[in-house]
């Protein structure tokens, strides 16, 4: 797996390491923690994506679901249509700053084995999405 590169190169002639802000893909479709899994995966589907980064009622990044985890959870046994994202269980909290280098976060992806990780300001904030290739 490598990072996909989503947007092209900045204009700065910095020979340092590539950073995580140099390959992020645009945010997306973020929703609120609130929302219930169906509409949630109705959400998905009309904007033709794998995941929504999922917000609480400030604002802030409070992770990422992807339709995997929606799917399983709409599946299962003690399934209800009132179950609300924020009780979808998954890798909740874990995120990159825009200026971790790619290589870093590359490694973090994998150690994880996460295919996309929000990418958010030192607000809290969801800036993008980085994702893996496979």
């Amino acid at each position: 797996m490598t990072l996909v590169r989503m947007q092209p190169n900045s204009t700065s002639t910095s020979t340092g390491p590539q950073t995580v802000n140099d390959v992020m893909e645009v945010a997306g479709p973020q929703v609120c923690d609130d929302m219930t899994v169906e509409v949630a995966l109705a959400v998905m589907a009309g904007a033709r994506t794998g995941h929504l980064l999922v917000c609480d009622e400030h604002g802030l990044c409070t992770g990422l679901v992807t339709r995997a985890q929606l799917i399983a959870v709409r599946d299962s046994a003690a399934y209800s249509d009132r179950i609300r994202l924020r009780a979808v269980p998954g890798d909740r909290g874990f995120f990159t700053s825009p200026l971790t280098t790619t290589a870093e976060a590359e490694r973090a992806m994998r150690h994880r084995r996460l295919d996309v990780l929000p990418v958010i300001d030192e607000q809290g904030s969801a800036l993008g999405v980085l994702a893996l290739a496979r």
